[in-house]
């Protein structure tokens, strides 16, 4: 990779669904490090009206965030902000109309019903090319048209668009995040589909204009500027905004036959394509074709993560306990005796609540074993996680045409040795696995290009990745073999 002659600090805001970060990415020739600064949990909000994102006190970590790294680096480059993807605040002369709705809210099956009557999932699928998930934006802004809130409102913006807006005053839609709203045409996320917008009655007017990864999307307002500590000329730089896109970006692939695994909260599992995969097999296997840095073509598949995990262990902890995860893992991994696998993508496990008992349900269900204790359910959760990764792998591979030689896993899930190594085994693939912190350094590289610090392209970014993070390997094991790993 070659430099422009100098190196220098970002900023990335990095939300995730349980957790958000800001952290300090420098970067220059040869070097690539990143320096978390704060960290602060992202805790919705349960009203009377359904479940919400406590988006205001998201801001105001961010902004705490943003001192710490000012005072670190008063000169930063550039910030660059990434969240989930679906979600959105709807604004009327920028006042926010009311806090964000949280995509597990099922106050959707009304608007998924209204969008499949006006324009049949097959066809919806032939334009944007996105998977069947109750969440999507479609249906979130189908039932907002409903319930009368587009008649209101005069902008809606994406998390990440929100919260640049709130720095910045701009209003933007960027394009990896706006792929993933059901409202742009696969692999064209630089226009909303006028065609799509009208049949469903959804305003043009309120979705702001698309930009790129890497077009600037302003700078700090004078306010903001004076409240965090930093110049008010400071830009904000659109990045793969969908956390997956920057995680994907950052995945150290060194050739184009390896799938990935983004694994977090959700799993992303897929492979990087240069055009969308529109075919009726892809819309039956309920794969994706959602927009990357550099205009690449995510097809992935959603698996419900490590969410089963977190919720499973938040269910048990509500008898007042506290449950050690790492140590149950660890149990986990010690239990020997055959422990039955359940379809991790089976609806019912979306929407919080008693996941334990969902999971003893599925499997009495279908005649299946129900495990005797936590570190049994544990290991079935992972067993079945790992399952449905090499599923979506294989059918990837099968529907893309890629033949998949290494599967890498990028994010939290990337530390779970057991998960990485039944994945694995399941698939009989390699694993690779890491860099933990994908998302955030696929918001740095961007950032960093964009404003002239590096240069070179996706491959030359993720080579630099590779070289500044070492991965662990895991190699598939005979059915009586033991767990091999190596650095």
């Amino acid at each position: 990779m070659s430099a422009a002659g100098r190196s220098g600090t970002v900023a990335a805001v990095d939300l995730g669904a349980t957790s958000g970060r800001v952290m300090l990415g420098h970067v220059g020739p040869g070097e690539l490090r990143l320096v978390p600064v704060a960290r602060f949990p992202n805790t919705p909000v349960r009203t009377p009206d359904g479940l919400h994102w406590n988006i205001l006190e998201l801001y105001r970590s961010i902004i705490a965030g943003l001192s710490g790294a000012a005072k670190q680096e008063p000169h930063l480059a550039s910030i660059g902000i990434d969240s989930w993807a679906v979600d959105y605040g709807l604004l009327r002369q920028g006042r926010l109309l009311g806090a964000p709705f949280h995509y597990r809210d099922e106050r959707t099956a009304a608007g998924v019903e209204a969008v499949h009557a006006t324009v049949p999932f097959a066809d919806l699928y032939r334009v944007n090319g996105l998977q069947f998930l109750p969440f999507n934006t479609v249906y979130q802004l189908a039932t907002e048209r409903d319930a009368g809130m587009l008649d209101v409102a005069d902008t809606a913006l994406l998390v990440p668009d929100l919260i640049a807006h709130w720095l910045t005053g701009a209003r933007v839609a960027e394009a990896t995040n706006a792929s993933t709203t059901g409202l742009v045409r696969a692999g064209e996320p630089t226009r909303w589909d006028a065609g799509l917008l009208t049949r469903l009655g959804i305003p043009a007017a309120v979705l702001p204009p698309i930009v790129q990864p890497g077009d600037r999307i302003g700078t700090l307002l004078e306010a903001v500027a004076a409240e965090v500590g930093l110049s008010a000329s400071t830009p904000v730089t659109a990045i793969g905004s969908h956390d997956t896109a920057s995680a994907v970006a950052a995945v150290p692939m060194t050739t184009p036959d390896a799938a990935y695994i983004s694994c977090g909260t959700w799993g992303l599992v897929g492979v990087e394509l240069e055009r969308p995969v529109l075919t009726e097999e892809s819309r039956a296997a309920n794969f994706t074709n959602e927009g990357g840095v550099d205009g690449r073509t995510r097809f992935l598949h959603n698996v419900m993560g490590l969410w089963l995990l977190s919720e499973s262990v938040r269910t048990w902890e509500r008898g007042g306990e506290t449950i050690d995860l790492p140590g149950l893992i660890a149990q986990a991994a010690a239990v020997d005796v055959p422990v039955s696998v359940f379809d991790a993508n089976d609806p019912r496990f979306l929407a919080p609540g008693d996941l334990p008992a969902r999971i003893a349900e599925f499997l009495i269900e279908h005649g299946r074993a129900v495990p005797q204790s936590r570190a049994e359910f544990v290991r079935c959760i992972i067993e079945s996680l790992a399952q449905a990764f090499a599923d979506a792998v294989h059918t990837a591979s099968e529907l893309s045409g890629v033949q998949v030689r290494a599967i890498h896993v990028v994010g939290g899930g990337s530390q779970n040795t057991l998960l990485c190594q039944l994945t694995s085994d399941r698939a009989g693939i390699p694993v690779v696995a890491g860099p933990v912190e994908a998302t955030a350094l696929g918001n740095v590289l961007v950032q960093a290009r964009a404003v002239g610090i590096i240069d070179g392209d996706l491959e030359t970014m993720r080579a630099l990745v590779a070289r500044s993070f070492e991965p662990t390997r895991y190699e598939p094991r005979k059915p009586a073999g033991s767990t091999t790993v190596s650095r």
